[in-house]
């Protein structure tokens, strides 16, 4: 486990949730407030940041993820600065995360900031979600350490954090990054520097049909929502995108979205990834390769396996009544 603290600049809702990250792992945060303020101001602002902290800690204890006693020394893990301490509040910390608004001149003053008043050894990590890495790495003098590292809310208790580099960025930075998440529970997955990173792509592309299935006049609000959450959401939760599509055939796919794209436009067409898979003979489990590779497998145990996944989770979500209980 990690014990140097971690420095986070920017303390509104994703700076917080990141510190909440690090604490519930026992590890200290220095959480840097950039906004001018005076020191009566800084100090309400302080005072509500950690009401709302401790709130979020209280509801964990309510869910037994912690215990009371537990709380008071997280909180205590937590030190808030002013922008006129930031140096103070970035000493000692092996890896800053910038969180920021989303504002290109915002992300360019904490950078030039951070570059100012860290050490030159320091990883910076920005939690964009809308900015490149080499958008952002030409404001500091280090740009071999500098990464994104995309957090998705309510970042305490979404697993997943999304790393992304370029060719500047050193894969010691990226590694040292990695760790550190991993070590507080993350899961990361590793993208190159490419708009939209994985998740936000994917689901700007779902959350917009939805929207256009309503506008359409196809389904309700509701049944499109029923539809997720009782359907694809399940699903999905248990098999990723590309390993469903293995389980039904890359060809399936293939010749469906053929079908949605003449009836519903170009944005249904499978991509040439698609079409390719399927002339190599490349579909999924029945050729026992496809996205991935299932040559050495006991597709029995693998799908028994995942199908058990699936039950458990309808029946943890209450989605599916057991049957054990029934009697006949």
């Amino acid at each position: 486990m990690l014990t140097d603290p971690v420095s986070v600049v920017g303390a509104g809702r994703m700076g917080r949730g990141i510190a909440l990250s690090y604490i519930l792992a026992k590890i200290p945060v220095k959480l840097v407030d950039l906004k001018e303020r005076s020191s009566s101001d800084f100090e309400t602002f302080t005072h509500t940041a950690l009401k709302e902290i401790k709130q979020d800690l209280q509801f964990l204890v309510s869910a037994d993820f912690i215990t009371e006693p537990d709380l008071a020394r997280i909180l205590d893990l937590v030190t808030f600065f002013d922008s006129s301490r930031t140096r103070e509040g970035l000493e000692g910390s092996n890896i800053i995360y910038e969180a920021v608004p989303e504002v290109l001149l915002l992300k360019e003053r904490a950078l030039k900031h951070i570059d100012d008043s860290a050490s030159k050894t320091a990883i910076v990590a920005s939690t964009t979600s809308t900015f490149l890495v080499s958008d952002l790495q030409i404001f500091i003098s280090h740009p071999e350490r500098f990464l994104n590292a995309h957090w998705l809310n309510p970042a305490h208790l979404i697993p997943l954090v999304e790393i992304s580099k370029n060719k500047v960025t050193t894969d010691q930075t990226l590694e040292k990054v990695r760790k550190s998440l991993e070590s507080i529970g993350k899961v990361t997955v590793i993208c190159a520097s490419s708009a939209g990173y994985i998740v936000p792509r994917i689901q700007a592309l779902a959350m917009n049909e939805a929207a256009r299935i309503v506008e359409e006049g196809v389904a309700t609000a509701e049944d499109v929502d029923k539809a997720v959450k009782f359907g694809f959401g399940p699903r999905f939760a248990t098999l990723g995108l590309l390993e469903f599509i293995d389980w039904g055939g890359g060809d399936i796919l293939f010749y469906a979205s053929n079908y949605l794209s003449k009836k519903l436009g170009k944005r249904f067409e499978a991509p040439s990834i698609v079409e390719q898979n399927m002339q190599d003979g490349k579909n999924g489990l029945r050729d026992r390769i496809g996205f991935f590779n299932y040559e050495d497998m006991d597709l029995e145990a693998y799908r028994n396996r995942r199908t058990k996944e699936l039950l458990a989770l309808l029946l943890d979500r209450k989605l599916l009544n057991s049957r054990t209980d029934k009697g006949n």
